[in-house]
């Protein structure tokens, strides 16, 4: 039949000389003999155990099982065939008629006694992959550990007997020989111990593993024979004829070489070739040529043979694998070596970006452990120059002596220009090398390109963030110097905070009783109590509990808020408390926690205190055209009052908002900018047409447009909350204003200017002007506020009122005509007028009205 392969179905048992089989406890088993032999039956307790008929299946010609008595191939279906495909044992019941053709062996007949069962064994040959044999018999219940061991035995003994000889001349296995060898983790000794055995059997006076590149573009070789290369040799894979190799996956022999690979090649073992035989190594992972094996010069003087060809690829056929996964294994220990020397070399480098000369030091430094070079260089692109500082870790202090070439010549200007790595074996025989870079440092330099990759990376951006680290630095400590001596006047001593936290904060109550209505008038306190009132009222709203505050911080903000205003007749510090103090009657008396957040409260309340800092008497229009006169026109005062409030927020001990997040903080700010920007009256009348459509549609507190509107409109009411207080003391803070406004048109007569009427104390008629801003721009706001908030309606009538005293001031004085020149003057005068909150008490800053 064939090669001595086959399956044994019998329902008896054949003794062979070795194992000893015997019977086991009633159970028989057969295995079998060797082809036409059968020994005598073995009889066990079973009575059915007599020879009988044997179906024997053999491998034929065509790979078939086929049985010669009766002639028949194996069965299409049934146990023996599944048993032959699954080449596991199998037991059953029984065998059905398909797999008993012929006349049947009755005893293995389904179905079977409910103990006895038909056991079928596909006996297989590991080496070949096919079925050698099998073996079918009858059993009674479990097999114990030792029949199952014997079993074992006997499978394993027709195994080797039923294995095909070997061929005379077969080429040696390499497993043998090489598997206990082939342990090391280093690709360099594998590489060893295979050339060492391809020497031996191949008769070669040295081989050689070229290795092939990832990108199929380099050969390296680092062992030839049983030397180990100092350097590792690579050259291009386009060379000759052995890049063909790569391609077309088949050997050459040295009269299919080039003269120039034959060059080569001699210069690289340092011997003249006689015979060479290259052999493709091939993955069979990837079916791509991974090596080129080489063996040179065969002792005798021979040429290397078909068989030579064959035992190379028979040898890596077993030990290529090996070989490319060590290979493998040895780059990810490189890659994890050189990732973890990149992430030492970021931190180094990152840990001095104070210093853009010591950076470049360190930089150096690690590129020069990196890639082993001898020295090396960093060029700064500095407009059109590169320009050197350091070398070899010295730094150049003399600029005398730094080197300076054009950005567009040389190795290193190209890179510069194009972005683009070069790695140059000889740097001298490029044509873009610059002999002046070499002249002057007397190096040459090499990098391996991957690693120069990633590490001009970290390089580049830490150069980048140290030179901008050192501009934030300079204009950090312009700003801290110009900040100190801004801030210089408004030092707050450790005495003047702590005298004020001395007793605690004062609760609202003990201020005043009326203190939280909006018929009390804060001018009326004295300027010295005006801080602990300013705290108590923070208490009182609950923003010190909620924001978590430090009361010391607070009090040393609140005493540098009071020292950042100057002393103007109306924009000093006691406006700036009034205008606070309106934000809290608003907040106790309108509910406001049920209109806007609570950060939008607190951001309102701090605005009101910071929201004219640093006013010097004159508004906008003037500080422009004083300053920068070509400028067009723009808020430089509002924003210098936002500035300065910012500025105290970053003098140490100061800030209020520290315990903050991120978030809550960048808000804050941004609330403090609009608001501030919202004490523009040119602002508000750009806003009323959307103030009044809110007022009529009526407010959303989901819509974010009406929080940014009322906001606005508060801050408007606030700054304006003067006219909501009694005649007295509406008209002595008219007599403020227009102090300062009169001042400011001197000044702007100084200069050569017309001031507005308003401000020129000789064409201005106070009564008309008050009744006109009261008119147009005070009743508006309040007839505004009142439709929003139906509590607010006493403020709208009490400013109507005062417009009614200003109609009645304007009349008289219309007859009697004024008393001067000057327009304040008539606000010495004395008349009578009715009271509007029932009150003479003395009004801060107001002392003329007690001569009344």
């Amino acid at each position: 039949g064939g090669a001595g392969l086959g399956l044994v179905l019998s329902s008896r048992i054949f003794a062979v000389p070795a194992p000893r089989v015997s019977s086991i406890k009633g159970q028989v088993f057969s295995s079998p003999p060797p082809l036409g032999v059968r020994g005598p039956g073995l009889a066990g307790p079973c009575s059915w155990a007599l020879p009988e008929t044997v179906y024997t299946y053999l491998l034929d010609g065509e790979s078939r099982l086929v049985c010669e008595d009766p002639p028949h191939e194996l069965p299409q279906e049934g146990k023996v065939r599944e048993a032959v495909i699954s080449r596991k044992r199998l037991s059953c019941n029984g065998l059905g008629p398909s797999d008993l053709p012929g006349k049947p062996l009755a005893r293995l007949v389904s179905p079977l006694a409910a103990d006895t069962q038909v056991l079928v064994i596909p006996l297989v040959d590991k080496e070949a992959g096919a079925v050698a044999a099998g073996s079918l018999g009858v059993h009674c219940g479990q097999l114990s550990d030792s029949e199952e061991w014997n079993l074992q035995a006997v499978e394993k003994h027709v195994r080797t007997w039923t294995r095909p000889p070997r061929r005379i001349g077969a080429l040696p296995d390499p497993r043998p020989v090489l598997a206990g060898e082939l342990y090391d983790l280093d690709a360099t000794s594998l590489q060893l111990k295979v050339l060492q055995y391809l020497q031996q059997e191949t008769q070669a006076s040295r081989c050689c593993l070229l290795l092939v590149s990832e990108d199929n573009l380099q050969l390296s070789c680092k062992v030839i024979g049983d030397k180990v290369l100092g350097e590792e040799i690579s050259f291009p894979l386009t060379m000759g004829r052995l890049g063909q190799v790569v391609e077309d996956k088949k050997s050459i022999q040295l009269k299919d070489l080039t003269s120039e690979d034959v060059q080569q090649l001699q210069s690289m073992l340092g011997c003249e070739l006689q015979a060479m035989l290259c052999v493709p190594v091939i993955s069979r992972a990837t079916d791509q040529v991974v090596a080129l094996a080489c063996a040179f010069n065969k002792l005798g003087g021979d040429l290397f043979t078909d068989q030579d060809e064959h035992v190379i690829q028979h040898c890596f056929h077993y030990t290529g694998t090996v070989l490319t996964s060590t290979l493998a294994f040895q780059k990810e220990q490189k890659l994890k070596c050189e990732c973890q020397a990149l992430l030492q070399v970021a931190k180094n480098l990152f840990t001095h970006l104070d210093d853009v000369s010591v950076l470049l030091q360190e930089i150096i430094t690690e590129a020069r452990n990196l890639s082993n070079a001898e020295i090396c260089s960093v060029f700064l692109l500095d407009q059109n120059e590169l320009v050197a500082k350091v070398f070899d870790g010295g730094v150049v202090d003399d600029e005398t002596y730094e080197i300076r070439i054009p950005a567009d010549q040389g190795i290193a200007g190209h890179v510069a220009t194009t972005g683009q790595i070069l790695n140059i074996p000889d740097a001298y025989a490029h044509p873009l090398f610059y002999r002046g870079v070499d002249d002057s440092t007397g190096f040459r330099t090499k990098f391996d390109e991957d690693l120069a990759t990633a590490f001009s990376i970290y390089c580049g951006i830490s150069i980048a963030h140290s030179l901008l680290y050192k501009k934030v630095n300079e204009a950090q400590y312009r700003s801290h110097l110009a900040n100190e001596m801004m801030m210089y006047h408004m030092k707050v001593s450790d005495d003047e905070y702590t005298k004020l936290l001395h007793d605690g904060i004062q609760p609202v109550a003990a201020i005043d009783s009326n203190f939280a209505n909006f018929t009390y008038t804060p001018r009326s306190l004295p300027e010295d109590d005006t801080s602990m009132a300013i705290l108590s009222m923070l208490q009182d709203m609950n923003f010190i509990n909620n924001y978590k505050i430090d009361c010391p911080t607070l009090a040393r903000f609140c005493l540098m808020v009071k020292k950042g205003y100057r002393d103007p007749p109306y924009h000093n510090w006691m406006h700036a408390f009034s205008v606070s103090h309106f934000c809290y009657l608003l907040y106790k008396n309108l509910e406001l926690t049920n209109y806007l957040e609570d950060i939008e409260i607190f951001a309102l309340f701090i605005s009101c205190m910071c929201h004219d800092l640093d006013h010097r008497g004159t508004n906008n229009s003037f500080q422009v055209a004083s300053v920068r006169p070509a400028l067009p026109k723009q808020e430089p005062s509002l924003m210098h009052h936002f500035a300065q409030a910012i500025a105290i927020l970053n003098t140490h001990g100061c800030n209020i908002f520290d315990h903050f997040s991120r978030k809550d903080y960048q808000r804050m700010l941004d609330l403090m900018r609009d608001i501030i920007l919202a004490t523009d009256l040119a602002h508000h009348l750009r806003i009323f047409k959307d103030l009044q459509k809110m007022a009529e549609v009526g407010y959303d507190r989901t819509n974010k447009q009406h929080h940014r509107l009322l906001l606005c409109l508060l801050m408007t009411s606030c700054d304006l909350s003067d006219q909501t207080k009694g005649w007295k003391t509406t008209r002595k803070i008219a007599e403020l204003i227009y102090k300062e406004f009169f001042s400011q048109g001197d000044l702007e007569k100084a200069m050569g200017n017309r001031p507005m009427e308003m401000m020129d104390r000789e064409k201005a008629y106070i009564p008309e002007l008050q009744i006109s801003f009261m008119e147009h721009i005070a009743m508006p706001i309040y007839k505004l506020l009142q439709d929003l908030f139906p509590k607010a309606a006493e403020l709208y009538e009490r400013v109507a009122s005062n417009r009614e005293h200003w109609t009645k001031v304007s009349h008289k004085f219309t007859i009697r005509g004024l008393p001067s020149n000057n327009s304040l003057d008539f606000l010495d005068e004395e008349y009578e007028v009715p009271e509007v909150d029932g009150t003479r008490a003395p009004v801060n800053g107001c002392c003329s009205l007690d001569a009344e």
